[in-house]
């Protein structure tokens, strides 16, 4: 997961990488919960689940917010953490496959499918 995260966001070193794992991982892990947040911890690599697993749920962010809270956990500009968020994220949907992604998604409220790398698809009004 780590050389997926590296190659794919650009990294200039592994620590750099690691860094980002670990910050958008634990972001995500407060706010996944039930089966679909046991499920992913299965299919990622142990540190990877190890990361998402130790966070405790606390409410669910819009997308958008998600991506705000991350620079003042980690004192990185919202640009950096934007980027770490897409850069990882599109990691996670790699392992989770479509259909856990898709229900990851509809647990989730609206804003995540595009830092999954997906379309953000809304109904026809």
């Amino acid at each position: 997961m780590l050389q997926k995260v590296r190659y794919e966001g650009a990294y200039p070193t592994r620590e750099r990488a690691e860094e980002a794992v670990h910050l958008v991982l634990a972001g995500l892990g407060r706010q996944l919960t039930g089966d679909e947040r046991v499920e992913l911890a299965a299919r990622l690599p142990f540190e990877a689940a190890r990361i998402l697993t130790a966070q405790i749920p606390d409410g669910q962010l819009t997308g958008w917010a998600f991506v705000k809270d991350l620079p003042a956990r980690a004192e990185a500009s919202l640009a950096t953490t934007r980027w770490d968020t897409g850069s990882v994220l599109a990691a996670v949907a790699a392992f989770a496959g479509p259909d856990l992604l898709a229900r990851i998604l509809q647990q989730l409220p609206a804003g995540y499918a595009l830092l999954f790398g997906q379309a953000e698809l809304t109904p026809a009004t």
